[in-house]
């Protein structure tokens, strides 16, 4: 691996989040000469675009940042359990500073297309301003939820009034006071936003769809007692994250509800519900991610939940999904959430009962008649894990493209490379445990294996790594078997790749590996271990 010029490198990395920056810093130890090419202005990804007010962790602060390096863990202080965004971009900028990433990292730059030249054995990679560098290796870290999707609505482009996506917030304040606000969606985005918004609104009306089941943050300050701890047990606190199926501090309980008596079971439900965090879903009886009557039991104690704390029993009942079970989605943590629909000033619309026909110049026209409002959220998600490989033109060899070799659904090894792809590894990509969980636990272990990989190229004079098909077919028959398990799989969701505001996505394909973190990192270490089986190296 050997650059030439300036806009020669040994590997282009895609995006400066979470697992560009670590795979930035791993491919320099290497001793390769890299480059980063993000499209924001800063580091941060996921924390540097959703800016919306609410925008928080679901996962621990202290489970979520990086592992690896012990002055980074050392000087770097958690303010709260589940930390904000603004403090969650500036821990990326932290590390960036403390590693000095940066110096590597092209800024404002929006990858257009990624071509493999077979002749050079090289990638030629060309930004929308005209920018083009040519590396050997080419690493996605595009995340997977950074495609923001707008709802197929008719007249989006007519309102007059403030409209913003939540992906696409705006850098300086917004104001909600005095306005008459829309939020079109209900997902773990605009419950974050709902709950904040309503807190200063003049009237907000909230479009909702399909519901979704949502559980108590119970976010608070770090004391420095807590703080003290914490720092303590950081080691233990990493080591059990790489135990647990998710990554989460949280872990599914052994015993099986369906066997529990049910006085026992109702006490366990309270105490995870009063807990903070995800343990009333990824610590709860192991059965109810598989049994369907073990789920229905959750479920009922969930909905019973949510007619306590929401007065009007009919909004109550819109805010209930009926057509899937808890934790079959991934879910939205909240605060306060369902209190909000118990003020005046906060309305629920049901548009399957309801639909929105068109955006006015105004507000919103209803099948029932017109709304006007001063400001219209569309909290309406993303293009999840596909929508970030597909905006951009990647082509291997004999010119083919990988969006129409995915057309009806992604085809992987071990969910980093994909056949006819030569030198180009996917981070947190489809078929991937690590977009499962707590992400950043998911990736280092994906950043850690291809740098054993680069590692391995390097000292053994190697310059081409391409997965076999068998592997690939392989892998891709294991994560359809592994997601068969699930009761997941049984609904829509962005998990089975479901988005009805994108032309063709109406079909599900489960798009991650739902075996979990520990297992994946088992069945990657072996590939490697036996000669990285499955992958033609030369």
């Amino acid at each position: 691996m050997n650059a030439k010029t300036d806009n020669d490198f040994d590997a282009i990395v895609v995006g400066a989040g979470i697992s560009g920056m670590y795979m930035l810093n791993n491919l320099r130890e290497l001793g390769l000469k890299v480059q980063v090419l993000e499209a924001g202005d800063d580091v941060g990804g996921t924390w540097y675009w959703n800016r919306y007010p609410g925008a928080r962790f679901d996962s621990e602060s202290w489970s979520y940042g990086y592992s690896f390096h012990p002055e980074i863990l050392k000087d770097w202080r958690w303010s709260e359990h589940f930390s904000g965004q603004p403090e969650n971009l500036k821990y990326c900028q932290f590390v960036a500073d403390r590693l000095d990433l940066k110096k590597d990292i092209r800024f404002a730059t929006k990858v257009a297309s990624a071509h493999y030249d077979e002749a050079a054995n090289q990638w030629t990679v060309t930004a929308e301003d005209g920018y083009t560098a040519r590396a050997r290796l080419f690493i996605t870290a595009i995340g997977p939820l950074s495609v923001p999707q707008m709802p197929v609505i008719d007249g989006i482009d007519d309102f007059e009034g403030e409209a913003f996506h939540t992906a696409e917030w705006p850098h300086h304040p917004v104001s909600f006071e005095n306005k008459r606000v829309a939020v079109i969606g209900t997902g773990a985005t605009a419950v974050q936003l709902i709950q904040e918004v309503a807190k200063t609104v003049g009237h907000l009306t909230v479009f909702q769809r399909r519901p979704n089941w949502c559980a108590p943050l119970h976010n608070s300050a770090i004391t420095d007692d807590e703080w003290a701890d914490i720092q303590a047990r950081q080691d233990e606190i990493f080591a059990h994250c790489r135990t647990t199926h998710g990554g989460f501090i949280h872990d599914a309980d052994p015993r099986r509800l369906l066997d529990t008596p049910e006085e026992e079971r109702l006490a366990f439900f309270e105490k995870k519900y009063a807990e903070p965090g995800f343990g009333i879903w990824m610590g709860n009886y192991r059965d109810t991610f598989t049994s369907e009557e073990a789920n229905r039991i959750l479920s009922d104690f969930i909905a019973g939940k949510i007619r306590e704390r929401v007065k009007d029993p009919e909004t109550a009942e819109k805010l209930i999904p009926k057509d899937h079970g808890f934790g079959q989605r991934r879910v939205p943590m909240e605060t306060r959430y369902y209190e909000a629909y118990n003020q005046d000033n906060v309305e629920l619309i049901d548009i399957v009962a309801d639909p929105i026909r068109r955006i006015t110049r105004t507000g919103i026209e209803l099948e029932s008649g017109a709304r006007d409002f001063d400001m219209i959220i569309y909290a309406t998600g993303f293009d999840a894990v596909l929508g970030g490989f597909n905006r951009i033109d990647i082509r291997g060899e004999d010119g083919q493209s990988l969006r129409e070799k995915w057309a009806d659904g992604p085809l992987t090894n071990l969910g980093m490379q994909v056949v006819g792809f030569p030198n180009m590894l996917m981070l947190v990509g489809p078929h991937n445990a690590a977009g499962f969980g707590n992400i950043p636990r998911g990736i280092e272990q994906n950043v850690e294996w291809v740098t054993g990989l680069v590692r391995h190229m390097r000292d053994n004079g190697l310059d081409y790594v391409a997965s076999t098909p068998e592997a690939e077919a392989a892998w891709t028959e294991e994560v359809i078997e592994a997601s068969q398990k699930m009761l997941l799989t049984r609904t829509d969701s962005w998990f089975m790749g479901v988005n009805r505001n994108i032309k063709g996505r109406e079909k599900r394909m489960f798009l991650l590996y739902a075996s979990g973190i520990p297992y994946y990192r088992k069945l990657c270490d072996a590939v490697a271990a036996d000669g990285y089986r499955g992958m033609v190296l030369r």
